[in-house]
């Protein structure tokens, strides 16, 4: 065939030609999108794969023809992308909580109990699911097409692998649109490797000579994070939604008709999943799931039960970590047989001594275990584990591995029964013992004891010292800059630029972070010493209740058990740590550093505050802050912050995109206030 080389470009560049050639692209997009959703969501597929591969070549050579055709939204788009140099953090629009595990049937009869309390009802339903052992992410729609996906770091903070999320099959890159989607959604789903697909890959993995994965999750999460989207491309990621984290417009009233709108919108979620009118009905869910755990195509670790009314679920609210209408009612541990080696004693961070046991390395539910925890001395001596001894292993909640029992063998000749050192095994101090536990007395002298100070006393949750983490806290301790608290304080730039990967800006930077913490509130300063059982909430407590740091330390422990949620456990801790004179000796001398613990504000005080008796709710998106920020900057103020509206709230503020908060202000005539208004309100206008 031969044609006239001028004519030709000139017929296919015409605009008949443009339009038919787009007209064949969407009729093909439209089809590969319907039989993924047939595939994925519906598990219904009406074509073979061969006929399905066809289409998507004839996609394929179309756009390398026409690339000006070529959308984001595109299937040929999940091929990859050029490599990243780095992947960013990306904020969620909200909070990716994490879920309060249980695993007896009596403790989740108790949930339940205390779910119709709460809620002054006789009856609860719930939705239950399984709990996919993967990897969480948040996915962003627009009009209908994924923008952006992120993993869940720290439940605020993730990075975005929106490219790699892109090269995932089963994850619609636009939305059915004929089900009539939000213009704006935020999803979270679970990326994971079916059982089969990583057996494979494992494979072809060991016959190239590599180390092979341990397990189906750290294959999902190598996979979503690599920098190179093509090697994404090549695993056998798959992806499975179960909540609408935010969404433009009414949310379902349920979260069973959450399920139903997301897959109508062509998202894969969960097929087994059953709604639960009561808790008993969820235990033999349970139960029944845990029976097929075994022939499931794909690692579970339990099941997910959630109070199945949003509304109920916004009136229950949520605590620091978790959700409280919602719990992983996690499967009875898997278990093996291996033969301890050696047990040998851990320190940890507070001086605590654990025994651990050595392994002959033996594989749990698909991770190799090497050491398993013995939590302690009693645990050791009711057990009877001994060294040498034949034991079983299991990974206590299938995460954290631990010894179950001693398995006897006729004719064994066993090892001398464990015992507990008399001094520390890292600075040779004393070893005393606090009821169950053994603990070092070396305090600050201890360097394993030193290093974990150090770090909680950084944490974001205590005196947040930017740049100081776990590399850094070891040079300065290794190198005998560090050695006490107070070390940090006398810190120079000399000093710093002796340590690796610390130049003139690196220093001075992490000098500065130090000095912002020389003023600091009270419960965070309490946080940060690292007190045996004071967490975030109980320095909290402390603080409202004592108000200066001395109150605290010259309280004894009658008047510590007088405050609410401090028990003799807790005094008990807090006496002996401020009794002794190391410890009193370094808070004297942070304070003689220029270290300033701010006090609460009184009462009175309190009261005069601009927003006090004055109770806040927010909704959706904001721009200045964070939902955390503006609740603290109320706080600051002598207000209140809420997670639910009543009439006792004094104002809703709504943010981008506001949830069912904002038709419940409505209802209740609680006033709305927009971002501006708030800000002039608070006086940061």
């Amino acid at each position: 065939m031969t044609h006239d080389a001028k004519g030709s470009r000139s017929t296919l560049s015409s605009p008949a030609h443009t339009a038919s050639m787009q007209d064949r692209v969407d009729r093909l997009r439209e089809a590969i999108r319907r039989h993924d959703y047939l595939y994925y969501v519906k598990d219904r597929p009406e074509i073979s794969d061969g006929e399905y591969d066809r289409l998507f070549r004839e996609l394929l050579d179309v756009e390398q023809a026409h690339p000006e055709l070529v959308t984001p939204d595109s299937p040929s788009q999940r091929v990859g992308a050029p490599p990243l140099e780095a992947l960013g953090k990306v904020r969620h629009e909200r909070a990716m909580l994490s879920l309060d595990s249980l695993v007896n049937p009596e403790d989740v009869d108790a949930f339940d109990v205390r779910m119709k309390r709460e809620l002054g009802v006789e009856q609860v339903a719930y939705t239950a699911e399984p709990k996919f052992d993967g990897l969480s992410v948040e996915l962003v729609y627009d009009d209908g097409r994924f923008v952006r996906g992120a993993t869940r770091g720290d439940g605020t903070t993730g990075e975005d692998v929106t490219v790699n999320l892109r090269t995932i099959r089963s994850l619609p890159l636009q939305l059915r649109m004929e089900a009539g989607p939000p213009a704006h959604v935020v999803i979270r789903g679970e990326v994971y490797m079916r059982l089969e697909d990583f057996h494979t890959l494992n494979r072809r993995i060991a016959e190239r000579g590599e180390e092979p994965f341990a397990n189906p999750r750290n294959a999902a999460a190598g996979s979503l994070r690599q920098l190179d989207s093509s090697v994404a491309a090549e695993r056998p990621l798959v992806m499975t939604c179960y909540e609408i984290m935010a969404l433009a417009g009414p949310a379902p009233a349920t979260h069973w008709d959450e399920l139903d709108a997301l897959a109508h919108w062509g998202l894969p979620v969960p097929s087994h999943r059953r709604r639960c009118p009561s808790i008993d009905q969820v235990k033999t869910f349970h139960q029944e799931t845990a029976a097929q755990r075994d022939t499931l195509p794909f690692e579970i670790d339990g099941i997910v039960v959630k109070v199945d009314r949003r509304a109920w679920q916004e009136q229950l609210g949520e605590k620091s970590r978790s959700p409280r209408w919602a719990i992983a009612f996690k499967f009875a541990s898997r278990k093996e047989i291996t033969r301890v080696h050696q047990i040998i004693v851990s320190v940890g961070r507070t001086g605590t001594l654990t025994p651990l046991a050595l392994l002959n390395p033996v594989e749990v539910g698909g991770v190799t275990i090497s050491r398993a925890t013995l939590h302690n001395a009693d645990e050791v001596a009711r057990k009877d584990v001994r060294d040498g001894d034949t034991v079983k292993v299991e990974r206590a909640g299938d995460v954290i591995p631990a010894i179950a029992e001693r398995v006897p063998v006729s004719g064994e000749v066993r090892s001398d029964p464990f015992r507990m050192p008399d001094h520390c095994p890292v600075c040779r101090s004393a070893v005393a013992r606090e009821g169950a536990y053994f603990y070092c007395t070396g305090q600050t002298v201890c360097p394993a004891q030193l290093k974990g100070s150090i770090e909680h006393f950084a944490s974001k949750h205590a005196m947040n010292i930017e740049g100081l983490g776990k590399k850094t806290v070891s040079q300065l301790v290794d190198c005998g800059l560090v050695r006490t608290l107070a070390d940090l304080y006398r810190l120079t730039k000399e000093q710093l630029l002796q340590l690796e990967g610390f130049a003139d800006r690196s220093s001075a930077l992490l000098l500065e972070a130090i000095d912002r913490t020389k003023t600091i509130t009270l419960d965070r300063f309490l946080m940060g010493l690292g007190i045996r059982q004071v967490g975030q909430h109980i320095a909290k407590v402390l603080a409202r209740e004592f108000g200066s740091l001395d109150a605290v330390m010259a309280a004894d422990g009658d008047r510590l058990q007088a405050v609410n949620e401090i028990g003799p456990e807790i005094s008990s801790s807090l006496v002996s740590y401020f009794q002794e004179e190391a410890n009193r000796r370094v808070i004297a001398q942070l304070v003689s550093l220029g270290v300033r613990i701010e006090s609460p504000p009184q009462a009175d005080e309190h009261a005069m505050r601009p927003l006090a008796g004055k109770g806040f709710v927010f909704t959706g998106g904001l721009e200045r802050w964070s939902r955390e920020e503006a609740g603290r900057r109320v706080e600051q103020l002598g207000g209140t912050v809420s997670s639910s509206v009543s009439k006792r709230t004094a104002y809703v503020v709504a943010g981008r995109d506001p949830g069912s908060k904002l038709a419940d202000a409505g209802k209740l005539g609680v006033p709305v206030l927009t971002e501006e208004e708030f800000a002039r309100l608070i006086g940061d206008a």
